[in-house]
């Protein structure tokens, strides 16, 4: 029996087999769950081709988050797919090349906007599509990366990250009494084509295994989709507006 017998899951986020999504849509089939990927733009194609190397092929369904009208249109699709959904996976983020770096006051808001609206805003947005589907309750579970630091290079993209943490509780606070839970898993740095659009990501790399009591392998994401797919389960029944480091126990080692 697998922690997501009979579950339904919908997974943002899935470019190619080196996404974190893409090991949390997978552990997530092997845990007995249906699962439905989403994609959006240039990036659709990718995630249809992904979606086939799954242990089962995953349908693709289309979720611009910078379209507010598409949280409507993935809510009916998944109404008349399933009827219900149970549990939902926020991987969305992205950042103009003037939000990264070294230049904090080079980026002009019409930079920081899009970082802010695709990685933050888009979590409401993913409830918008999924939470009135939850009639029975459900989980949403978004990946994070440390916002309470400020990090060499991240500048507005960790304006972002603490943006999501904040719309994380505030779903929360909001959609509990629904039985709905709002969580995300901090994660340590994993080598993804996401990672590597950042300048000096071999920052994180080098200093990480070193710092991490429990060590670290930028390589191994399996701590990360096994986290989340227990935070997608039942087994956190209480658990909600929190945030779980999967980081190796990084953050909380002050030297």
């Amino acid at each position: 029996m697998g922690l997501l017998d009979g579950k339904r899951m919908v997974i943002t986020g899935v470019l190619t087999d080196a996404s974190l999504a893409y090991g949390i849509a997978e552990l997530a089939q092997n845990e007995g769950a249906e699962v439905i990927l989403t994609g959006a733009g240039r990036g659709m194609r990718l995630t249809e081709r992904t979606s086939r190397k799954l242990p089962s092929p995953a349908e693709v369904f289309e979720f611009d988050v910078t379209r507010p009208d598409h949280a409507d249109a993935l809510r009916d699709r998944l109404a008349e797919k399933w009827g219900t959904v149970d549990g939902a996976l926020h991987a969305v983020g992205f950042a103009p090349e003037a939000c990264l770096g070294e230049d904090l006051m080079g980026a002009t808001w019409e930079d920081v906007k899009v970082a802010v609206e695709i990685s933050a805003f888009s979590l409401k947005l993913l409830a918008d599509a999924v939470a009135p589907l939850m009639t029975d309750g459900g989980s949403i579970v978004g990946l994070d990366f440390d916002a309470t630091v400020a990090w060499p290079a991240y500048n507005w993209m960790g304006v972002a990250k603490a943006a999501l943490e904040s719309t994380s509780r505030y779903l929360a606070r909001e959609l509990g009494p629904s039985g709905v839970r709002c969580n995300l898993i901090a994660a340590g740095p994993i080598k993804t084509v996401a990672a590597r659009s950042i300048p000096g990501f071999s920052k994180f790399e080098d200093a990480w295994d070193d710092r991490a009591p429990l060590g670290w392998d930028v390589r191994d994401s399996s701590a990360v989709a096994r986290s989340t797919v227990a935070l997608l389960s039942d087994w956190f029944p209480a658990t909600t507006g929190s945030i779980i480091h999967v980081d190796g126990g990084f953050h909380f080692v002050g030297a």
